[in-house]
């Protein structure tokens, strides 16, 4: 008996049982409970938006998709077991821009890729938003903030959700791309910063226009721009960030995303059948305008490609930003 021969039967033998169940498994995908985990607890912008597309997902898929709630510790709780689970697609994490472009790509204590550790799903929304100034600051726009900001150095500050928020370091942008010095207020939400705004506590900020938008409207504060090539109908008079003449600020296409991704090594198949149950909720008309009324939101669609190349943008973005200004956190 040849026994290489014999071996090497053997092993093709399991090879080619081992791919088809591959390929079974990628076939009846899925066939099982799908985990949503996200780092942020119940009842939160974050939180709503994922349940929203769970509940949706779940009819489409046929199958549970349960959302996980792991607050704390930078979303990492939701992260970590994200990346270490099995590349099946039944593990998922849906996150925003803070925890899947901006945060790893500025905070070295995050210790993950975003690029490198994460099978890039699906881009499922976006958010504007506004750029809201104190009703006594002498500006109408934000050419004019820029202009105040240049003539009065170290002057002006501005309010963020935290150190690491989307809105401090849109903001830290903004300074880097128009070469101005204002000085960062940290709070705790958006919807505090717009308060202090109001107050006269801080004298601008960048916020989500769902945190920005009522007061606006009363005229507590002022909006001067919202992010974006396109103006909010809510608020017709006030400029998109297209409109500016100020450098680089075109860039500033949103205030945040939302997006799901798994671990690396989902097969290529799975990873398509849920980007196009995905996209398939962002289209549904129900889901549009409730995320529009309540929240601003706007759902997206588009290919896993086009989410990897729009993470690629924003990371080089901030990992600009980090080497040009020497941002530490």
């Amino acid at each position: 008996m040849d026994i290489s021969k014999t071996r090497r039967a053997l092993l093709l033998s399991s090879a080619g049982l081992m791919l088809a169940g591959v390929v079974r498994a990628e076939e009846s995908f899925p066939s099982r409970p799908i985990r949503i985990l996200i780092g942020f607890s119940v009842g939160g912008g974050t939180d709503t938006i994922a349940r929203l597309y769970a509940e949706k997902l779940q009819q489409i898929l046929g199958t549970p998709v349960i959302v996980e709630n792991r607050p704390g510790a930078s979303q990492l709780l939701a992260i970590r077991p994200t990346i270490h689970a099995k590349p099946d697609g039944y593990t998922l994490f849906f996150g925003a821009g803070s925890s899947l472009a901006s945060g790893p790509a500025v905070r070295k204590d995050l210790h993950y890729n975003p690029l490198k550790d994460f099978s890039h799903i699906a881009m499922v929304a976006t958010a504007p938003g506004i750029f809201a100034v104190n009703p006594g600051l002498p500006v109408k726009t934000i050419d004019d903030l820029i202009a105040y900001a240049k003539a009065n150095p170290g002057k002006l500050n501005y309010g963020s959700a935290g150190v690491g928020s989307s809105n401090h370091l849109q903001t830290e942008y903004l300074k880097h791309v128009t070469g101005t010095n204002m000085v960062h207020v940290p709070y705790k939400s958006d919807a505090e910063v717009v308060r202090e705004i109001a107050g006269g506590n801080v004298q601008f900020g960048l916020t989500v226009a769902q945190a920005a938008l009522q007061m606006a409207v009363a005229g507590k504060v002022k909006a001067i721009a919202v992010t974006g090539s396109k103006r909010l109908p809510e608020l017709p008079n006030v400029p998109s960030l297209a409109e500016a003449n100020a450098p680089g600020l075109k860039d500033m296409d949103t205030y945040t995303f939302y997006g799901l991704v798994g671990p690396v090594g989902i097969p290529s198949p799975v990873i398509q059948r849920i980007n196009a149950a995905v996209n398939q909720v962002s289209q549904m008309p129900d889901v549009a305008k409730l995320m529009r009324d309540s929240m601003l939101f706007y759902p997206a669609t588009g290919t896993p490609v086009q989410f990897r190349q729009y993470l690629e943008k924003e990371v080089a973005k901030w990992s600009e930003l980090r080497n040009s200004i020497n941002l530490q956190m």
